[in-house]
């Protein structure tokens, strides 16, 4: 008894039924006929449909020679399936914008809001703002865009308060210590950057208030030092006031910063001579140079300049003892 042997691919393919054959005959030949006719006639119109006909014969003879050569269901579904979604796109195409635009609408929806999503994570404000309105408008979400436009206002709020805080922050340090220019700068930078919100308010103010209130507390030092009779604490309050006085604030006070800056110069000019006397080489070089430092155009200054150097060589050969 003869075994089937199962077609390996290999075998000659079958013969295509009778019905192909007259199917593709008759098209050609038609199309043969069109085209001979248009031609003859100069007809573009019948031309045109023979060779419609001939490239539909090249193209189905190669599909159905494929669906026959294939085993079960499975390129018959596949050739359903492409023949629906062909139908589909030929449907949708028939469509207007806005009949098209209301089947994608869902999806549409969804993407607006995940772009909304992304913003307000980016805090990109602006872009979700414009977002909000698009889904609000076009779409027709209107209380899904109210809720979106709450959560871009309420984290725009968080976020700017939390920046403005960390700003007044860095300007009370600059207060603190005393860097004026420093802080009015940054008050007006922090106004500039942040004008709604209600916490920048007076901000300049604030840093002119503070340095008036610092000078007044040198002011009523430098007095009672000067009053008490500390010489040293005197003099270097009245260093530090006169960065803040002007000529007219200076003038009641330059009697008796006279006094002081003539006591504070005498005081190191006697401390002078007492470390040279005591051969105290290193304490007589640094108060040597702080009478030149700070009094360069007095007597005192000039005749210490005469021996200074010999001061810093005996200093120095002390401090190698």
């Amino acid at each position: 008894m003869a075994s089937r042997v199962p077609n390996s691919g290999f075998g000659p393919t079958p013969a295509p039924p009778l019905w192909t054959i007259v199917v593709y005959t008759v098209v050609g030949l038609l199309s043969a006929v069109l085209i001979y006719i248009g031609a003859d006639r100069g007809s573009g119109e019948l031309l045109l449909a023979g060779l419609i006909g001939v490239i539909g014969v090249l193209l189905l003879a190669p599909l159905v020679a494929a669906i026959r050569g294939s085993t079960g269901s499975a390129p018959i579904a596949r050739l359903a399936s492409m023949t629906a979604a062909l139908e589909r796109l030929a449907e949708e195409q028939t469509l207007s914008d806005d009949a098209r635009r209301v089947l994608n609408r869902r999806r549409e929806r969804d993407i607006l809001c995940l772009a909304i999503e992304e913003d307000i994570a980016a805090q990109d404000w602006d872009a979700a703002t414009i977002l909000v309105k698009e889904l609000a408008e076009r779409f027709g979400y209107r209380a899904e865009a109210e809720e979106f436009r709450q959560r871009v206002d309420r984290t725009r709020s968080e976020s700017i308060d939390r920046k403005v805080g960390d700003a007044v922050r860095n300007l009370d340090a600059l207060i603190v210590r005393g860097q004026w220019d420093e802080a009015a700068s940054e008050a007006a930078r922090i106004t500039r950057v942040y004008p709604d919100s209600p916490r920048v308010d007076g901000l300049r103010h604030r840093v002119e208030r503070a340095r008036e209130r610092y000078k007044a507390d040198i002011e009523r030092r430098f007095l009672n030092a000067a009053k008490e009779g500390r010489v040293e604490e005197a003099h270097d309050l009245l260093k530090e006031l006169d960065n803040y006085l002007t000529e007219v604030e200076a003038e009641p006070y330059r009697e008796l910063a006279r006094g002081v800056i003539g006591q504070a110069r005498e005081n190191l000019g006697v401390q002078f001579k007492l470390s040279v006397q005591d051969r105290d080489w290193r304490r007589a070089a640094d108060v040597g140079e702080r009478i030149i430092r700070e009094f360069p155009n007095t007597r005192m200054a000039e005749e210490i300049r005469g021996v200074i150097d010999g001061v810093r060589e005996k200093a120095a050969t002390m401090a190698q003892a």
